[in-house]
């Protein structure tokens, strides 16, 4: 595997916050070439109720600055729930998918950390998983829950994982 250009992983700051609106437009650019563009979804199921609430996280190129993935957590009382990881597929050879998701693991346990609300030491985690790529999450320790079902018209599977708070 050829090694991976140069880039940083940045969380987009929160709602009010200076450079939240352009650096997750730049997460939607992403997604919707991805989603969109390259599987057939619609813009309308993309870009959701969830987007305003979620913590985003970017990827890009540096010096350019050039987004090339994204991955978005939604936080509930429960759980917090990974969605719309997307890289684009020039840059997939890189495994970049693997460090987005390890960038909203750190960040879901520095969140849960300082929320205060813990009542044991494991975060849960959802993902709907798109079937062909299920065993990438369990790379993750995630594990399939139920049986699979239809989201935006594409078959899915719940997973779940537990993350360790007290590491």
């Amino acid at each position: 595997m050829a090694s991976p250009p140069p880039h940083e992983i940045i969380v987009v700051p929160a709602a009010g916050q200076p450079g939240r609106e352009e650096l997750r437009q730049q997460c939607y650019d992403v997604r919707i070439a991805v989603f969109i563009h390259e599987q057939g979804f619609s813009l309308d199921d993309e870009i959701d109720k969830w987007d305003d609430e979620a913590t985003h996280i970017l990827l890009r190129l540096v010096p350019s600055l050039q987004p090339i993935g994204t991955i978005r957590c939604v936080k509930t009382k429960d759980y917090y729930k990974l969605t719309r990881l997307a890289v684009l597929k020039e840059y997939r050879q890189f495994r970049f998918g693997r460090a987005l998701v390890q960038s909203l693991h750190d960040f879901v346990k520095s969140d849960a950390k300082a929320s205060g609300s813990r009542v044991s030491d494991t975060v849960k985690v959802i993902a709907h998983s798109q079937i062909p790529v299920k065993g990438f999450y369990g790379k993750f320790g995630y594990v399939a829950e139920g049986e699979e079902f239809d989201e935006d018209g594409a078959p899915h599977q719940k997973m779940v994982a537990r993350l360790s708070l007290s590491e």
